[in-house]
Formats: C-alpha cells, structure tokens, sequence
C-alpha cells in the first residue's frame, strides 16, 4: 500500500503541472471571466476606457491610455468599452449602466460592431443614434473610437466623475479602509451635502463658462446693430419724415439700448434670450422705416435669416440640408437666398469653439437661448432638427441645464453625477445594435426623424 501511494505522487504532482500550465496556454478561461459585467463597470469607475483582454488586440494599451486621456482633459462622462465579439449582448447597455451606477454616455465596440447609449440628461437619444451612425463601417477600432469621442464630446452634458481623479488599488481591504468606510457611514449626511454643494457649484462654473461664451458673439451682434443705426443716417427732423418714421426710428433706438441693457444684466445663458429677442425687434422697425423712405411696401413680419441673424429679417423660406441631416426650408435674406439658388454656400455665422470655428448650430448648448431670442420657441425646433444644437435641445437635460432657452435652470441628475439605478431605462433600452445606432450595422439610421 506504501509503494501504490509513493508512485501516486509524482503523477498527482504531474496532473497539477499541466492543469496550472493549461491556464496558462488556453485564452478561454480569462475570456469567461471577463464576461462579467461588474469587472466592465468596476473599471469604468476608475477610468474612461476598458478594454478586455480577449479583445486586446483591437486597442492597444498605449491608444486606450491616449484615448483615456483625450476623454478625462476634455472633462466629460463618456465611458468607452473594446469586449469581444461573443460577450453577452442580453441587457447588455441597461446592466452596465446600473452597475457603473454614474450618468454618462457609454459607448461600446464588440468585436467588430459598435453601439452607445446616454442617459438623457447627458445627451439626447437622436444625437446619440447620429453619432453612432457615423462611425458605423470604420473597420479600425482605435480610429473609430477617436472618431466617436471627437464627435461626442462637444455635444456632452456635464463633467467626468470625481472617481476618475484617484488610483485604486486592485489589492486586498486594508484596515484603514474599513476604518475610512465606516466614517464615512458615519457622516454620511455631511457627505452627501458636500456633493450638493459640489455639483451646485460646478453647475454655476458651467453656467459663467457658458456665458462669457455668449457674450462675445452677443457684443458682436449688438455692435453690428449699431452700426446698421449708424449706416441709416435716419434724422427725425429730415425732409419727408413724418410721424411714423420717427416712431419706426425710436423703436430701433429702444431696442438697442435694452439689448445693450439685457446683456449687463444677464447672469445665465437663458437671460441672453431678451437680449436678442430685442435685436431682432430692432432690426424689424430698421426694414420698416428704410422701406417707408424710400416709398416700397412695408414688409411682412418673418424671422429673420436662419444662417445670420444679423443679415437682417428673411424675405423667404429656402430648401436647405445640413452636413449628414435631413432637408428643411429654412428662412433666409435675400443674399442668402441668391446664394443658395445659385448652388453656391450661404454666408453662415460661426462662433469660436475649443474644435474651432464652427456653425452656431454646432457650436455647443450655450447658443439655446441665443437662438431662441431670434426666431422664438414655435420655429426653433423644426429648423434645428438633425444638427448638434437641436438634438441637445430635445432633451430633458438640456432643459435643466439652459431651459431650452426659455426657463430656468433645473435639478435632477447631471452628467457624472453618481444616481445608482436610479436612471430611465428606456435610455439603455433595446438590443445591441437597434436603440443607439438606429438600425442594424452597417445599415445606417434611416433619415433624421422622418424629416419635414
């Protein structure tokens, strides 16, 4: 019995070697464990991107830290996941979202697919499915992943979560830790005042942000509505004025001084509404009194030109498309409609952005309100359709945020904001594939909305 137990080691001894060697040389036990939802989102905690290591050889560490990076300097909560092909798709964005537990947009590349969810303070539905449409067939993951956060991060509410800014040990609980998690426990109330606090103040910090943004372009409007004052060369006590031209005249002259007043005054985006909206009334009585001068009909009452407000109010309604959107009519001056007729590009206003000069209607939320003043809630929406600004502002965070260019800010969750499972699941609704993308790979979304 001795010797049957002697020669039984050194095959027990063996059989152990070559199951410690298996794990080693098959790829497929650390792909199970990868499966798990929680490590996904446990490293989304930590940092912006995650990738598995049975997808490692789509982004390597050095283009996941770089896209990392890009991600936490631009201070968005845009979380970022390369898993392989064969991870389980069921619930797949809803899960992760309730395990990460934070407000973001989350974008994911499975294998050679690619879809992304938001939650709605964070961004609405529609931009998501057009962002996700175009980066649909880029082959290469590192570049359509750069692509997609390029894209995305103007267009995010809100700022990176604070459990970004600090390392995290993957070691064994310290005692200390229990001991710091018991405190915290313990002043639990104060905590949570804390980030009140936090978020109240980082919203503030936005809103100033959002508005020295605005004050450039809206001082511009008001000097380029001076000038137009100036060029007008109006004397009330001029041969062939009457009274009406007087009162055309001081309409103009009331409207800028309340503009110029307006902006003074403002505090928040949303207050530069009544700036432009009076702008836009001043502007109006100038086409009036320079069509009585010179003895044409007094114009109609329109909007004025989509593409520059400060071109003056628009004579009529122009086909126009944007960059990857819908067709729609649009309201232009004469210029511009010449432009247009002539296939030639209408003289479009851009404003500064940390991407460059861009389109106001691409530029950032900010220009809500600013729009807003100009063509009023009724005709906003339907000119906006299909761009950047206009997918922003058919969410409810956008309402909390700029009041959809006519409220007051809001509450509720922002962008990066810790909520739990406290979240609307329709935003993480649907399979990987038919929510944020619009439709199956490699087949686009459709139209924007259905159009017009």
């Amino acid at each position: 019995m001795r010797v049957a137990h002697t020669r039984g080691l050194p095959g027990l001894l063996v059989a152990l070697i070559l199951a410690a060697l298996a794990l080693v040389w098959f790829p497929a036990p650390p792909a199970r464990a990868a499966t798990d939802v929680s490590t996904v989102a446990a490293a989304l905690r930590k940092g912006p991107v995650y990738v598995d290591p049975a997808a490692s050889g789509q982004l390597s560490a050095s283009e996941a830290d770089a896209l990392a990076a890009k991600i936490k300097k631009a201070d968005k909560p845009l979380f970022v996941a390369v898993l392989p092909a064969d991870f389980p798709t069921e619930n797949l964005f809803r899960n992760l979202r309730t395990d990460t537990g934070v407000t973001g947009l989350y974008a994911i590349r499975l294998g050679d697919r690619f879809d992304a969810r938001a939650d709605s303070a964070v961004m609405s539905r529609s931009a998501v499915q057009n962002l996700v449409t175009s980066v649909q067939g880029v082959s290469d993951a590192n570049t359509q992943l750069n692509r997609f956060t390029d894209l995305a991060l103007p267009g995010i509410h809100g700022s990176a979560p604070a459990s970004w800014g600090g390392a995290t040990n993957g070691g064994g609980v310290s005692a200390g830790a229990l001991i710091a998690v018991g405190a915290v426990a313990v002043i639990g109330g104060a905590g949570a005042y804390t980030v009140v606090r936090r978020n109240r103040r980082r919203k503030e910090e936005e809103q100033r942000a959002a508005l020295d943004r605005l004050r450039v372009v809206v001082d511009e409007d008001i000097t380029a509505f001076g000038e137009e004052l100036d060029r007008l060369d109006f004397h009330p006590a001029e041969a062939g004025a009457d009274d009406v031209m007087r009162a055309d005249y001081e309409r103009a002259l009331d409207a800028y001084e309340q503009a110029k007043s307006f902006m003074a005054e403002a505090r928040r985006p949303e207050d530069v509404r009544a700036v432009t909206q009076s702008l836009e009334e001043g502007r109006f009585s100038l086409a009036v009194l320079a069509a009585r001068r010179e003895h044409r009909a007094v114009p109609e009452r329109r909007a004025p030109c989509f593409f520059d407000p400060r071109h003056g109010p628009s004579v009529a309604d122009a086909a126009w498309t944007p960059a990857g959107g819908a067709p729609r009519e649009v309201p232009v001056c004469k210029a511009d409609w010449m432009r247009l007729t002539g296939g030639e590009q209408p003289a479009m206003r851009e404003v500064e952005t940390e991407y460059g000069r861009r389109p106001y209607w691409d530029a950032g939320p900010a220009y809500g309100p600013w729009a807003g003043g100009y063509f009023g809630g009724g005709v906003l929406p339907g000119l906006l359709v299909g761009t950047v600004l206009g997918s922003m502002m058919a969410s409810p965070g956008y309402g909390a945020a700029y009041g959809t260019g006519y409220g007051d800010f809001g509450g509720g969750y922002d962008g990066g904001d810790v909520s739990g499972a406290d979240f609307d699941a329709g935003d993480f609704g649907g399979g990987f594939g038919d929510g944020g993308g619009g439709g199956d790979f490699g087949g686009g979304g459709g139209d924007f909305g259905g159009g017009f």
